[in-house]
């Protein structure tokens, strides 16, 4: 991963709107992601043929549950400017009229309905803390952090209720276990599928 530091703590509108156009204007290779993460424009490779199967897998679970009017997005940027972040989570739940409302390439991250970020070997650590408080601060209600490069091996977690920039733990498994979803999803997502990373 390589990156592009901005020296700031806390971004003002202008210095926001700056490093907004520089997310906007960098040319990175195709499948490449691109985010803000705490003021800093980062360069991600392509995920994974793994990573890949399991967003498909969970896209497929919510799509059955989901309302109508909802979307499930894979490369739909979710801003945080309190956090100085513009991320591109694997998977955003959210109401496809906050997509309509106007022209953009982002959302407010605390319009998403349910954030899905599965790590990788070398985002890891950004999604297990630094976007998961960027996520709890926005007050995005659900946060699934699918983490087939855990310590202890592949796990699935789900944050909610967060407060400030902290979720509680809601559930939580290994690969194989059945995550419940609360409402509106009401789903039991089965990661019996889900392919080691």
């Amino acid at each position: 991963m390589s990156a592009l530091t901005v020296d700031h703590s806390m971004a003002s509108s202008h210095e926001w709107d700056g490093l907004v156009r520089i997310w906007e204007e960098t040319d990175a290779p195709e499948g490449c992601k691109v985010e803000i993460i705490e003021g800093i424009v980062t360069v991600a490779p392509p995920p994974s043929n793994a990573h890949n199967d399991i967003a498909d897998l969970v896209h497929r679970s919510l799509y059955e549950v989901i309302p109508r009017e909802w979307g499930i997005y894979q490369t739909l940027g979710t801003a945080v400017p309190s956090r100085i972040g513009l991320y591109i989570p694997d998977l955003a739940v959210a109401p496809k009229q906050v997509l309509r409302a106007g022209p953009g390439n982002h959302i407010p991250a605390a319009a998403a309905e349910l954030i899905v970020e599965i790590t990788s070997r070398t985002n890891a650590a950004n999604d297990r803390l630094k976007k998961a408080a960027g996520y709890a601060q926005a007050g995005v209600p659900l946060y699934l952090l699918i983490d087939g490069w855990a310590p202890g091996g592949p796990t699935v977690t789900l944050y909610g209720e967060p407060h400030r920039n902290v979720y509680r733990v809601l559930d939580a498994g290994k690969f194989g276990d059945r995550i419940q979803l609360p409402e509106p999803f009401g789903l039991a997502l089965d990661t019996s599928e889900f392919p080691d990373a």
